[in-house]
């Protein structure tokens, strides 16, 4: 289903719902335009009445699903391989091993607490990545309910909103250096925004300009090149799990083809792109309307998520969700002190 008559109405009302989300945003970076985005979307969701439902329906599921596609693809054009990796390359032992802490932890749990397989998944990414834009890079990857993204990214914003006011006082508290709290502030932090704020407390309380925070961003995205396997393997376990259930039930054959999510492939080849250029040293400033249109309709698509979910089971099943989140954050940011005081960086 594309764009129609049927979706149109849908469509629109995210993208209207999306603008003062995406104002505030702008205001308040430490909250981002994909929580205001959620919290409107239920607030208005909760009153939605049937006929509008109607009306709307289609647009809304199109804009949670398709646009939420389309803006993967898009984060791709802001991803240049090559400068990233020569510029990050020390904080890669670091990243490396609070991402797979991350992973194994959520995959700990989920066996120990048999919660919901999707949603321990979307945190374990979103806490070890970069927060809401891994999480909305691998829903559509997983075929994961809205409710699942919603619970996802309200965790991960909760603890970012805990590091930006704890990490600081705490970084100088065991005499972390700049350089040390840069990298920690990159690794331990999910989502770029929050990154940015609690470096940027850390250099007011230092008084050291924008040091931190520069190498905190090149940290953190250095960091965000993890959506690029971690997609393609989660997308390489669906066809997986895909051709075990066809073999167990008819023994017929499954097309890689239809399964495997062509818009992973996409994201790839955008980022590959932006690399390409940039090593044949083309100014890609121009490259960064289709990173502000990504944001965007990552807003719209977190508009629509709200609107569908259900307030009173995400409250419900919210406590095994924080659970989750608060033993991937924790274990983060142990590994994060331990393993750059190890190589000596501290």
């Amino acid at each position: 289903m594309g764009i129609n008559q049927k979706t149109l109405p849908g469509i629109l009302l995210c993208a209207v719902l999306a603008i003062p989300c995406w104002l505030l945003g702008l205001e308040f970076h430490l909250i981002g335009s994909p929580i205001f985005a959620i919290i409107l979307g239920i607030i208005i969701g909760s009153v939605f009445t049937s006929w509008k439902r109607e009306k709307t329906g289609a647009g809304i599921g199109f804009t949670s699903k398709k646009i939420l596609q389309w803006a993967v693809i898009l984060l791709g054009f802001g991803l240049n391989i090559t400068q990233i990796l020569h510029v990050g390359w020390i904080s890669l032992p670091v990243i490396i091993s609070t991402i797979a802490t991350s992973l194994i932890v959520s995959y700990i749990i989920y066996r120990l607490t048999h919660m919901d397989s999707n949603t321990a998944v979307l945190i374990g990414v979103g806490s070890s990545i970069c927060g809401g834009s891994a999480i909305a890079a691998a829903a559509p990857v997983i075929k994961a309910e809205d409710q699942d993204i919603a619970q996802a990214i309200s965790v991960v914003f909760f603890f970012n909103v805990v590091a930006a006011f704890v990490f600081p006082p705490f970084g100088d508290a065991i005499s972390l250096s700049n350089m040390g709290f840069g990298l920690f502030a990159g690794t331990a932090v999910n989502d770029t925004s929050s990154v940015t704020a609690t470096a940027a407390v850390w250099d007011s309380m230092k008084g050291t300009g924008t040091q931190v925070l520069e190498y905190a961003t090149i940290v953190k995205l250095t960091r965000t090149l993890a959506i690029i396997p971690i997609c393609l393997g989660l997308a390489s376990y669906q066809v997986y799990k895909a051709k075990q259930n066809a073999a167990q039930t008819d023994g017929g054959s499954v097309s890689i083809a239809k399964i495997f999510p062509k818009f992973v492939l996409y994201f790839v080849i955008c980022s590959l792109i932006t690399t390409a250029l940039s090593y044949a040293n083309i100014d890609i400033q121009f490259l960064s309307v289709f990173k502000t249109i990504s944001k965007y309709f990552i807003t719209m698509a977190m508009v629509a998520i709200g609107l569908n979910t259900n307030i009173v089971k995400l409250i419900k099943s919210g406590g095994s969700a924080l659970a989750l989140g608060a033993c991937c954050w924790i274990a983060i940011t142990a590994v994060s002190l331990v393993t750059q005081h190890m190589i000596g960086l501290w």
